[in-house]
């Protein structure tokens, strides 16, 4: 996407969107283009950034240097843990280098090293076991414990797409409400759990996940660019089944509270608000 083409985009968008989540296939570190590639990642952000919008990039594993320029025009940052099982390798990620679960935790890691807000989460479905649920989680709490600087952890079932070769059924969702109350048991209390309800297609799913420790459902917006064939539900949906269980819908910001106490990170939500 060019930069004129962004900027039109994000100049057509409704006046109560406020994050805007920067996305990428990915290139490879000894690329050629891999310099363009990031310089034209923080264009984008500084685009969204000039027009009012707060940036969350989540372009794939980064080296030290990179995640230091991105910082700077970045409110929040992300990349999924996915399992920390290096089995999954050998099968559905037999063709991606990059699910090398210790990339992963190294960019969690310097995430924290760079003190930056991070959301991070763990795949469910790809053929891993309970107990490989217990070890990912396990990793991501000590991470935290470490640097403190997880917001939160998303809790993310695979659910099968038009555009895949994988031919599985996807994840059980009657077992999410069991993983997000292992995984509140593990993580520590000030990382909020999320589920994506567009990927919950049975609300007494949802209600269950809540009532099992869930607190975040994550960004609302017309198309899931990871999963195009699961629009989100709208706020008001949410909320028909939301409020007559007793639970309200709450927005928030890309970058939760208590982490907004960050230099840049307030000098940037102040030229936006």
């Amino acid at each position: 996407m060019s930069l004129v083409e962004a900027e039109q985009t994000l100049r057509s968008l409704p006046p109560e969107v406020c994050e805007i989540l920067i996305l990428s296939g990915e290139v490879h570190p000894n690329s050629a283009m891999r310099s363009d590639w990031l310089n034209h990642i923080i264009e984008l952000c500084k685009l969204a950034l000039s027009l009012g919008f707060l940036p969350h990039t989540n372009v794939g594993p980064l080296a030290f240097d990179e995640m230091t320029q991105l910082k700077e025009v970045n409110v929040s940052m992300g990349l999924m843990l996915e399992q920390f099982t290096p089995r999954l390798l050998e099968t559905v990620h037999r063709h991606s280098p990059s699910k090398e679960p210790y990339y992963r935790l190294n960019q969690l890691q310097q995430a924290g090293q760079l003190n930056i807000p991070f959301t991070t989460g763990i795949l469910l479905g790809l053929g891993e076991t309970s107990s490989d649920w217990i070890e990912s989680l396990e990793i991501i709490a000590n991470v935290h414990l470490q640097y403190g600087h997880l917001q939160e952890c998303i809790l993310q079932p695979y659910s099968p797409g038009g555009q895949e070769v994988l031919n599985e059924t996807g994840f059980d969702l009657q077992q999410l409400p069991e993983v997000v109350s292992l995984a509140r048991r593990i993580l520590p209390s000030s990382i909020t759990i999320q589920v994506p309800p567009n990927l919950i297609a049975l609300p007494d799913v949802l209600l269950d996940c809540l009532n099992a420790g869930a607190r975040d459902l994550g960004g609302i917006s017309p198309i899931d660019e990871v999963n195009p064939d699961y629009p989100h539900p709208t706020v008001e949906k949410l909320r028909q089944i939301l409020n007559p269980a007793g639970w309200s819908l709450e927005a928030r910001l890309p970058v939760y509270p208590q982490y907004r106490e960050q230099r840049v990170i307030d000098r940037m939500i102040r030229n936006t608000l």
